[in-house]
C-alpha cells in the first residue's frame, strides 16, 4: 500500500488544522470542531472488485484530503469481518447489504449497524460445473449462431435438479453468507424456475436454510468457491468477481447469469459502521462517506475511463490479488459465459451512475422481504415494521449532508446525485426482474404474496 510518512502526515494534520482556525476568524459557521473526531482508522475488506471504492478513497488521496489516515485490511471471512466491527477493531467495512439489516434484527448476531452508502449495483453472478452445464444445455434455446440465449433461466436447470433428487443425491451449491445478496439472489433465481432453495427455521434452532430443499445451499468464502467447485463439493456457486471470472479462465465452470440479469440495477454492498461508532464519531464518518462518494465518481468517471488503472489497483495482492486480466474481464463492461462467449455488459459493475451511492430505504426493504420469504424472519410482520428497520438501519441523512459539502466545495456536481428536497428514499417500482414481479417497496407483504415459493401472510415453518 502507498504509505505516508510521519513527517507528512503531521504536516497534513497541522494543515487542516490552521486551516479550521483561519476560517473560524472569518467564518464561524466553519469550526475546528467539524474536523474529525476520530483521524486514524482501521477498515476491512473481503477480496472482492466490489471492495474498489474503498481501494480507490486510499490510493487516490481521498481520505487523506478529509484528514483521515486510514489502514485497509482484508478479513478471513464475512462473520469475522462483521464480530470485528461489532467488537471495535475494525472502525468499518465493505459488507454485505444484509449484514448491517441482520444484526439490528437478530438473525445470527445481534448488534445495531448501520450504513450511510451503498458502495455499488450488480457484481454478482452465477456459475456451475461444466458437467452441469453439459447436462443443461439441451434444455437451453440457441439463437442462429448457435449461442445460448440469455438470460439463461433456473427451468433450464430445473431438470438436472430432478434427475439428482430422483438418484438420491443431494444438489448442493454455495453462497457466501446467510444474509448475503448472493443467497437471496441464487434462491430468486431457482425459485423463478421452480426450485425450492429451502427455509430457514431460527425459532426451532434451524439455520440450516435446507428444510424442504431441492437444492441445498451452503456458505463457502468468496475466495474458495472455484476450488470447491473443481473438487466437486458444490455443483454451483453464486458470487462475486472475479470468482465468477476465474472459474472461465481456469476451465472449471460457467457462469450461466449476472444478477444483472435477475434484477436489473439491485444493490450490492454497503459500508456499514457500528452505530455507537457513527453517534461517536460524526465528522469522522461523514468524512469517510465524502471520500467515499468521490472514490465511486472516480470509478465511474469519463464512460469507466478509470477502468484500466482501478484494475490494476485492485490485482495488488493486498486487495483483490487476482489476475489483473480475469478481474478487468468484468470491471470494464464485459462478461465472460461460456469460455469464449464474452458478451458486453456495461454496468455489470455500476459504483456512481444510477444513483448507486444512495442508502435508499426500499433496498433495505427487499432485503427483508427476502429474509421473511426465506423464513430468516420467522413470523409475520406489518408493512410498518419494514419501514421501522430500514430508517434504522439505513441513514440518507448522513448521506446527504456528506453529498451536499461535496457539492459546495466543487468536488462533484448537484446533478450527480437526487433530488435531495424531493426524495423520499424510495425508488419507484420496479419491474425489471427475471421472474417479471413488480417490486414496490412500500408495500412488502403484497410483494410477498406474489412468490409462488416463499412465506407469505402468517406463514411459519
Amino acid at each position: 500500500m502507498r504509505g505516508l510518512n510521519t513527517l507528512r502526515r503531521t504536516f497534513l494534520k497541522s494543515a487542516l488544522l490552521l486551516a479550521a482556525g483561519v476560517a473560524t476568524l472569518s467564518a464561524p459557521s466553519v469550526m475546528a470542531k467539524d474536523l474529525p473526531e476520530k483521524e486514524e482508522l482501521k477498515f476491512g475488506f473481503i477480496k472482492l472488485t466490489d471492495m474498489a471504492p474503498l481501494a480507490i478513497a486510499y490510493e487516490k488521496g481521498f481520505f487523506e484530503d478529509e484528514g483521515l489516515y486510514v489502514t485497509l485490511e482484508a478479513q478471513a471471512n464475512w462473520k469475522v469481518l462483521l464480530d470485528r466491527v461489532i467488537d471495535g477493531q475494525l472502525d468499518g467495512a465493505h459488507m454485505l447489504a444484509g449484514q448491517p439489516l441482520g444484526a439490528t434484527i437478530g438473525f445470527g448476531t445481534k448488534a445495531d449497524i448501520i450504513t450511510a452508502f451503498s458502495m455499488d449495483l450488480n457484481g454478482n453472478g452465477i456459475t456451475v460445473s461444466n458437467d452441469i452445464w453439459e447436462q443443461m444445455k439441451p434444455n437451453i434455446p440457441k439463437d442462429a449462431n448457435g449461442k445460448p440465449v440469455h438470460p439463461i433461466k433456473a427451468d433450464y436447470l430445473k431438470p438436472v435438479v430432478e434427475k439428482y433428487k430422483a438418484e438420491g443425491k443431494p444438489f448442493n451449491m454455495g453462497m457466501v453468507f446467510p444474509v448475503s445478496t448472493h443467497n437471496y439472489e441464487l434462491r430468486y433465481w431457482l425459485a423463478a424456475g421452480g426450485i425450492n432453495p429451502g427455509y430457514y427455521a431460527p425459532a426451532k434452532g434451524d439455520t440450516s436454510g435446507q428444510i424442504g430443499a431441492d437444492a441445498l445451499l451452503s456458505v463457502t468464502p468468496p475466495p474458495q468457491m472455484p476450488a470447491t467447485l473443481e473438487a466437486g463439493t458444490i455443483y454451483g456457486y453464486c458470487v462475486g468477481e472475479p470468482w465468477n471470472q476465474q472459474a472461465v479462465f481456469k476451465g472449471i465452470g460457467v457462469p450461466v447469469i449476472t444478477d444483472y440479469e435477475i434484477w436489473k440495477d439491485n444493490p450490492e454492498k454497503v459500508f456499514g459502521v457500528s452505530k455507537a461508532w457513527a453517534d461517536k464519531y460524526p465528522n469522522t464518518h461523514k468524512a469517510v462517506v465524502k471520500a467515499l462518494i468521490r472514490a465511486a465518481a472516480w470509478l465511474d468517471a469519463n464512460n469507466n475511463g478509470n477502468r484500466p488503472e482501478a484494475v490494476k489497483i485492485l490485482a495488488k495482492p493486498q486487495y483483490v490479488g487476482a489476475d489483473a486480466n480475469v478481474i478487468a474481464n468484468s470491471m470494464t463492461g464485459t462478461f465472460e459465459y461460456e469460455k469464449g462467449d464474452k458478451r458486453d455488459v456495461p454496468d455489470f459493475n455500476v459504483f456512481f451512475r444510477h444513483n448507486a451511492t444512495y442508502p435508499y430505504y426500499s433496498d433495505a426493504i427487499w432485503y427483508l422481504t427476502q429474509m421473511r420469504r426465506w423464513g430468516q424472519i420467522a413470523d409475520a410482520k406489518p408493512d410498518s415494521w419494514y419501514m421501522d428497520i430500514a430508517k434504522k438501519v439505513y441513514r440518507p441523512d448522513i448521506y446527504t449532508s456528506a453529498a451536499k459539502e461535496l457539492i459546495s466545495e466543487g468536488k462533484l456536481d448537484a446533478k450527480d446525485f437526487p433530488d435531495f428536497a424531493k426524495e423520499t428514499g424510495f425508488k419507484a417500482p420496479q419491474t425489471q426482474f427475471i421472474d417479471g414481479i413488480t417490486y414496490d417497496g412500500s408495500k412488502p407483504n403484497d410483494y410477498l404474496k406474489k412468490f409462488k415459493i416463499g412465506l407469505k401472510g402468517d406463514e411459519t415453518i
